[in-house]
């Protein structure tokens, strides 16, 4: 994989929010931004249908043994909350650029990342 999309990337994809398409590449999701997009209360069955189409054409990063040591290290080290800890810790033990407009998230050294340029509103 080259790139993790982080939740907030996600939802700016799949609401066609990006100002220039992704680049050409492998891409995968932490299992986190799949619980944190599919347990919205209000969630009508047809968007439902749309997120798990969108998440069906890409790699799902489980939670396994070297992504949540990373994540300890990340949450120990930059405080994070325990979801965005994982969801870097993603990115970070499969060496992919992390795509996300999270300002804490961006500023880890350890973990390569890039902003996404949204359209203007």
């Amino acid at each position: 994989m080259n790139f993790l999309l982080d939740t907030n990337a996600l939802i700016y994809l799949q609401s066609a929010r990006l100002a220039t398409p992704l680049l050409e590449g492998a891409y995968a999701y932490s299992v986190i931004s799949e619980i944190e997009l599919l347990s919205w209360p209000q969630m009508q069955a047809e968007a439902e249908l749309v997120w798990r189409g969108l998440l069906a054409g890409l790699r799902r990063v489980d939670l396994e043994a070297k992504v949540y040591e990373a994540a300890i290290h990340l949450r120990r080290e930059h405080r994070l909350r325990l979801p965005d800890a994982i969801i870097a810790a993603s990115a970070l033990a499969y060496h992919a650029t992390l795509l996300t407009n999270d300002q804490r998230l961006l500023a880890i050294p350890d973990v390569r990342s890039q902003a996404l340029e949204l359209k203007r509103a």
